[in-house]
């Protein structure tokens, strides 16, 4: 059993490492997903042991597994998914991710996922503790209180998740917008298949993968059910961004289409930043 599960994850690492280098990854990311899979096959203890007994710090004490990393194998432990391999794949389906945490349903899942942008469980776990999800039909405050606990111990976190406040700026954020949206225009990124709203299977999402200021970015346009009924897929790009410890986070960028903001390119959910980067009158400095 502890062979089968570890030649399991590790099996996923490298899958992950052999996608993120065709995908044109920084080699730093695929060489730490390469170790990480050395290290997970030739463990002779349980991976779920591990984290089990001694939780996400005994993940993290392994050679060559950072936080980030760490992180992917305890969501691969508990959920028996890795939502980062499976949007390598183009085969993310985020709302099923999201049913898998309890009072979770369906319409919920779908809500979060098309009106929040929150496709992965610590997306979700800082919408939890950063206000996104206050007020959204369907979660009250005993059922966030209850989302909290049950993430908290999903992702084996003993702590309130780091803010979105503590990633990359929006003037690098657009940059990498701008990076993405101009390379996928000429036609000169790869692309990949997704399995969500492509019956025909074509290869037709541009996915970036760039290094900037000391972070690593993976950029895709918006595949979801609620770009396509706008018809924003071009336009609504989605960043993660990863940092030494290859720990995600997420933003999206649009074009605004109103306020004073019309126009031009919006990191959603910092409008007030965004105002400060364009020097529009009466917009506050962020920090």
């Amino acid at each position: 059993m502890t062979d089968d599960l570890n030649r399991s994850i590790a099996s996923k690492l490298q899958e992950a490492a052999e996608l993120l280098s065709r995908q044109g990854a920084n080699p730093f990311r695929v060489g730490a997903y390469r170790r990480a899979a050395d290290t997970v096959a030739s463990l002779e203890r349980d991976v779920s042991e591990i984290a089990g007994q001694e939780g996400l710090d005994g993940l993290i004490a392994l050679p060559t597994i950072g936080k980030g990393i760490a992180a992917a194998i305890w969501e691969m432990t508990h959920t028996g998914r890795w939502s980062q391999l499976e949007r390598l794949r183009g085969s993310l389906e985020p709302e099923a991710l999201l049913q898998t945490v309890p009072g979770i349903g369906p319409a919920l899942a779908r809500r979060i996922h098309e009106d929040l942008h929150v496709d992965t469980l610590e997306q979700l776990e800082a919408a939890a503790w950063d206000g996104r999800l206050d007020g959204l039909p369907g979660v009250g405050e005993r059922k966030l209180l209850a989302m909290r606990a049950s993430l908290g111990a999903m992702l084996g976190r003993a702590r309130v998740p780091r803010q979105r406040s503590d990633g990359p700026g929006v003037a690098l954020l657009l940059d990498v917008d701008r990076r993405y949206r101009d390379a996928a225009r000429d036609g000169q990124l790869p692309t990949i298949a997704p399995k969500r709203f492509n019956p025909s299977g074509d290869n037709w999402l541009p996915i970036l993968h760039h290094e900037q200021d000391g972070w690593h970015f993976t950029a895709l346009y918006s595949n979801t059910a609620r770009a396509h009924q706008l018809g924003k897929v071009r336009d609504w790009v989605v960043i993660y961004s990863y940092d030494s410890d290859h720990e995600e986070g997420q933003q999206t960028v649009v074009t605004e289409t109103r306020g004073s903001l019309k126009g031009r390119r919006v990191v959603r959910g910092r409008e007030t930043e965004c105002r400060a980067f364009y020097g529009l009158p009466g917009a506050r400095q962020a920090g």
